[in-house]
C-alpha cells in the first residue's frame, strides 16, 4: 500500500467499481459510498486489505455527514489525496416531459449534482490535510449533447459541469477540481454478480466512435490518473467518448 487516499462515490458497480478496482490494484487505499449493500460485500472481498465501503446515499445529507465521521476515523488524521464524485441515476430517460413529476426530476438531480455538492463540502477538510488535493466530478456528454426524453439526467450533468469550474475557482490553488465527461461507457460487465452480463457489441455500434469501439470503464480511470498527474489542469471537463460526440451522424 502506498499513501494515497481516494473516495469514490457509487463505488458499488459500473464506473466507481471499476475505479476503486484499478485504485486498488495500483496500491492505493480506498473508500467509498453506495446505496448497494450487495455490491458492496462483493466489492470488499475483491479488494482486499481495509477498504472504508460505507452503504448510504450521497444525495442525502445525514448520510453523507455520518461517512465522514467513518472516514475520520479511517484516515487518520492522514490526508484524501483524491475525490471522486461519481454517484447518479444511470439511466437518463424521464418520458414525455409532460408526464415528468418534480420528485422524479429532483430524483436526477439529487443523485448527481446534490450529491457531489454534498460530497466536496464535507469531504473538503480531509483534502486540505494535503499539499494538492484533487476532485474530478464524473459528468456526461450528454452536459452538451441531448437525446429525447433526457431532462433529470442533462439537467443534473450540466449543473456538475458549472459546478466543477465554480470549485475550481475557489479552491485552487491546493485543490484542482475538474470533470469527465463519458460517452458511451459499457459497464454490463462491472456490476455485482447478480446483474453482471457478458459484453458484445454490433459493428454499427463501434462504428458511432471514431476511435472504432464502445468505451470501457478503464478509459475513465486513465484519465482520472491524467488528471491526478496534471498540476495545471483544473476547471475543465473532459470529453471521454471515442470521438462520438464530434462526428455528424444523418439518419439515411
Amino acid at each position: 500500500m502506498n499513501d494515497n487516499r481516494i473516495f469514490i462515490t457509487g463505488i458499488g458497480n459500473g464506473i466507481g467499481r471499476a475505479l476503486a478496482q484499478h485504485y486498488a490494484d495500483k496500491g492505493w487505499r480506498i473508500a467509498g459510498l453506495d446505496p448497494d449493500g450487495e455490491a458492496l460485500a462483493e466489492l470488499r472481498g475483491a479488494l482486499g486489505g481495509n477498504p472504508l465501503l460505507v452503504e448510504g446515499d450521497a444525495g442525502r445529507e445525514a448520510h453523507v455527514i455520518d461517512t465522514a465521521d467513518r472516514l475520520s476515523e479511517w484516515l487518520d488524521d492522514a490526508p484524501l489525496t483524491c475525490l471522486v464524485n461519481n454517484a447518479g441515476i444511470a439511466d437518463p430517460y424521464a418520458g414525455p416531459l409532460e408526464d415528468l413529476s418534480l420528485a422524479d426530476f429532483q430524483g436526477w438531480i439529487d443523485a448527481s449534482l446534490t450529491a457531489a455538492f454534498l460530497c466536496s463540502r464535507t469531504l473538503l477538510p480531509f483534502l486540505r490535510r494535503g499539499d494538492s488535493g484533487c476532485i474530478v466530478n464524473i459528468s456526461s456528454t450528454r452536459a452538451v449533447m441531448s437525446e429525447p426524453e433526457c431532462f433529470g439526467y442533462a439537467a443534473a450533468k450540466g449543473g456538475l459541469d458549472a459546478l466543477t469550474h465554480a470549485m475550481a475557482v475557489s479552491l485552487g490553488p491546493q485543490i484542482r477540481v475538474n470533470a469527465i465527461r463519458p460517452g458511451w461507457i459499457e459497464t454490463r460487465d462491472w456490476q455485482k454478480r447478480s446483474e453482471c452480463e457478458e459484453v458484445s457489441h454490433r459493428e454499427k455500434d463501434k462504428a458511432q466512435h471514431p476511435a472504432g469501439r464502445v468505451g470501457r470503464p478503464e478509459d475513465i480511470a486513465q484519465t482520472v490518473d491524467w488528471l491526478l498527474d496534471s498540476d495545471f489542469v483544473t476547471g475543465q471537463a473532459i470529453n471521454v467518448d471515442g470521438g462520438m460526440t464530434v462526428k455528424m451522424i444523418y439518419e439515411h
